[in-house]
């Protein structure tokens, strides 16, 4: 109501006061809201190993409005899903030198694809791999007919070419992750754990817990196993299911790191190190110790290798010629000062990774 029309209405002045008060005690009295409550989403995961190689993978079946079937690698030790654009756009989109559009974007099959491209690097200066590709959104179905999730709107990396170390063109989809740790992508921040997207509703915290892996099932076939994530932690999972909680640290550049901080013992030494624990990582955990000068590589079957990290939680494993393989790497060789425990950590201890509360927890078996 304008003054002008106030001031030619000074009857009614009075009473619109009394109508306000009126409506002001009634909206007192409106009923708050109702948090929604959510159950924990349980999936499985496909176990396969090829030699002393092994891989988790979680199916992704549609991505935005198309069907699709691909296995991606399930990452603690990055942050972000990668995903080949082959099969998912027009393959006239799709160039060596990039993914071809006019304007800032472009929605396909329901799969915005935008102008911000970066390359995305995985392993070390001995063995490595980069991606080449575009910040992409789409809705995303994780899991299979035995059980899925839909995930709305996550921001992800499409790329449009892959290459090893020697700068030789693989497949496609040859390494497609699907990287679920605390941080964020390099390539920008705004690719983070697709996980994150779970609607957590007022109950539960983001985040999700890592059963230990069934050996047995690791086969060239790919074996299903049920029960193995299960996403969206509730208090009792955070507080008194016997999980060691480590808080991360924060960083500009990749945001909470997944890197805890630990002594680990191998040949009668003790070193301080951090270590990232990685499913991305199949068969060998690489001890990274910088004092390093001789007989640099595999530790001999029968090694025993401990691990304290700076909260207690304790490991111990011994090494063998097809499980447990470990070296030890000095970084200037490999330019990574991380010791990487590979995908046989979690055949022996369970894994949580609390993203409400930036945590990470261990838990012996």
């Amino acid at each position: 109501m304008t003054k002008e029309r106030l001031l030619l209405m000074p009857k009614l002045f009075g009473y619109f006061i009394i109508i306000l008060a009126f409506n002001s005690c009634k909206k007192d009295k409106t009923a708050t809201p109702q948090v929604q409550t959510v159950k924990p989403v349980t999936l499985g995961l496909y176990e396969y190993s090829s030699g002393v190689n092994k891989r988790i993978f979680l199916p992704v079946s549609q991505v935005g409005t198309k069907t699709v079937t691909y296995y991606t690698v399930f990452d603690t030790g990055s942050s972000g899903m990668t995903l080949d654009a082959d099969g998912i756009l027009p393959a006239s989109m799709i160039t060596s030198s990039g993914i071809q559009f006019t304007g800032d974007s472009v929605v396909v099959n329901g799969i915005t694809v935008t102008k911000t491209t970066g390359t995305i690097s995985f392993g070390d200066n001995i063995s490595s791999t980069k991606e080449y590709g575009n910040l992409a959104y789409a809705d995303i179905t994780i899991g299979d007919q035995l059980g899925n999730l839909v995930l709305k709107r996550v921001p992800f990396f499409l790329y449009y070419k892959i290459v090893d170390g020697d700068g030789n063109k693989l497949s496609a989809h040859s390494s497609d992750v699907f990287g679920v740790g605390p941080g964020t992508s390099y390539v920008t921040n705004i690719i983070q754990s697709p996980l994150q997207r779970f609607n957590t509703g007022g109950n539960l915290t983001g985040g999700f817990k890592l059963a230990t892996l069934n050996k047995s099932m690791f086969s060239s076939a790919g074996n299903y196993v049920s029960n193995l994530l299960t996403i969206g932690l509730t208090g009792s999972d955070l507080s008194s299911q016997g999980f060691i909680m480590h808080n991360l640290n924060y960083y500009n550049a990749g945001g909470y790191s997944p890197n805890i901080p630990a002594t680990i013992s191998y040949n009668g030494k003790t070193i301080s190190g951090q270590i990232l624990f990685d499913t991305g990582t199949p068969s060998t955990t690489v001890i990274e110790d910088k004092t390093a000068t001789n007989a640099i590589g595999n530790l001999p079957a029968n090694s025993t290798v401990t691990i304290t990290t700076n909260k207690g939680f304790t490991y111990t494993y011994t090494t063998a010629s097809t499980a447990n393989l470990t070296e030890v790497q000095n970084p200037n060789n490999t330019g990574d000062t991380r010791t990487i425990f590979s995908l046989d950590f979690f055949i022996s201890n369970e894994y949580l990774t609390d993203y409400g509360n930036h945590r990470i927890g261990l838990k012996n078996n």
